[in-house]
């Protein structure tokens, strides 16, 4: 996992042991202001003291947007035939992606599944090393070989989006194992969808979390649909965040669509972690989209999907600044230019880049070599044809 911080060697935890006190997380007082001070809308005028959670706030919403301009333009790259492979998007759950990448400390691990550009972006990878990686080409994050679903970037410490529903969870449990063995300070983040919380890998990996008191924190976005199937109509337990009970193991809800409720919860989440105690956090938000580009999302009832874009976490949290006098309609717009301005340059960048050589195909197979693997390319066989010997001729000219 590359170098890691210098940190208090710590004892290692089982199960019954008492968790350390954990630090309670820094209170946010929504509506600060910022250096140069503003105007309180409900104030009649009167300026405000300046604040910096003024510019925090400004800077969630600008990050809401990068994702959202981000993944619609990604979108219709991939209508054009410039993504190929499968497509998820973060469109709708940009609130909750931005509040748990703000509580999460830089060294801090995140691992991810499918549904990945809006964390990765959220974790200060460059927009256009993100988009060449969906395009397929060598500048992406991965090199061109991951595409949307596996984008990973060990120096952000994003180690991995997966395909497999799960597929994470035992890799990110093992990443806090490895932390706790070496006495690190570092947390580990997992997400996942909501349909994984009914899968053995889930409870397999909450489980060890609880024995062995790994510092890793599970967080279940839960949009209410695993893939076409309602939470309602897939677990006994719809109220997904209750299943951590069955551990011992503390876990909150909380409403996705607001990014500081999701990253107050993050943070009281990673102090409880880091303490000992792993968490389980439940984040409630719908994606606005089907479940990848290419679903229509018919399953859904128009009413709901009315109900969804009223819900819209973007235009909820632009109101919420409007109101606090931090936004305008000019503010708004020159926000807006620049996420534009940002997707449009890393689209560039993508175009730009080569394709990844043929000859690298086998590169990353495996992180060491091993003797004897096959490196034949698709379409080759097996074994090198036998020579190709002439007909026999009994002496006669031909």
């Amino acid at each position: 996992m590359g170098a890691q911080p210098q940190a208090k060697p710590r004892t290692r935890r089982r199960a019954g042991d008492q968790p350390d006190a954990a630090t309670p997380p820094a209170s946010v007082t929504p509506g600060g202001t910022s250096a140069a001070g503003s105007t309180d809308p409900a104030g009649a005028g009167v300026a405000r003291p300046a604040s910096p959670d003024d510019e925090t706030l400004l800077d969630l919403y600008r990050e809401m947007l990068l994702i959202r301009r981000f993944e619609e333009r990604a979108a219709r790259a991939y209508t054009q035939a410039e993504i190929g492979g499968y497509c998820h998007l973060n469109l709708g759950e940009e609130a909750t992606v931005v509040g748990v990448a703000a509580a999460m400390a830089p060294t801090d691990y995140l691992f991810t599944n499918y549904r990945e550009h809006g964390y990765a972006l959220s974790k200060g990878i460059e927009p256009g090393r993100i988009m060449a990686e969906l395009y397929g080409r060598s500048d992406g994050v991965s090199k061109g070989w991951g595409g949307s679903m596996h984008l990973f970037d060990a120096e952000a410490r994003l180690l991995g989006g997966y395909g497999i529903v799960g597929g994470q969870l035992p890799l990110a449990t093992g990443a806090a194992l490895a932390i706790d063995y070496r006495g690190g300070s570092e947390a580990v983040v997992c997400i996942m969808g909501d349909g994984t919380t009914n899968i053995g890998a889930f409870h397999e990996s909450l489980n060890l979390a609880a024995i062995w008191r790994l510092p890793v924190v599970f967080v279940v976005v839960n949009n209410g649909l695993g893939m076409g199937t309602t939470v309602e109509e897939a677990a006994g337990e719809p109220e997904l965040y209750k299943r951590a009970a069955s551990y011992r193991m503390p876990s909150e809800r909380v409403d996705g669509t607001d990014p500081l409720a999701v990253r107050d919860a993050m943070q009281r989440a990673l102090g409880s972690a880091r303490a000992g105690a792993p968490f389980l956090l439940e984040a409630v938000s719908e994606r606005l989209k089907g479940h990848s580009v290419v679903d229509p999302a018919k399953y859904r009832d128009p009413q709901k999907v009315q109900a969804l874009a009223a819900s819209d976490p973007i235009a909820l949290f632009a109101a919420r600044l409007t109101d606090l006098g931090l936004l305008d309609d000019d503010a708004a717009a020159a926000v807006d230019a620049s996420a534009t301005a940002a997707v449009l340059s890393a689209v560039a960048f993508a175009e730009a880049s080569p394709h990844p050589s043929v000859d690298t195909l086998f590169d990353y197979t495996y992180a060491t070599p091993v003797a004897n693997d096959s490196r034949r390319l698709p379409g080759e066989p097996l074994f090198a044809p036998a020579p190709f010997l002439p007909a026999p001729t009994n002496g006669v000219a031909v």
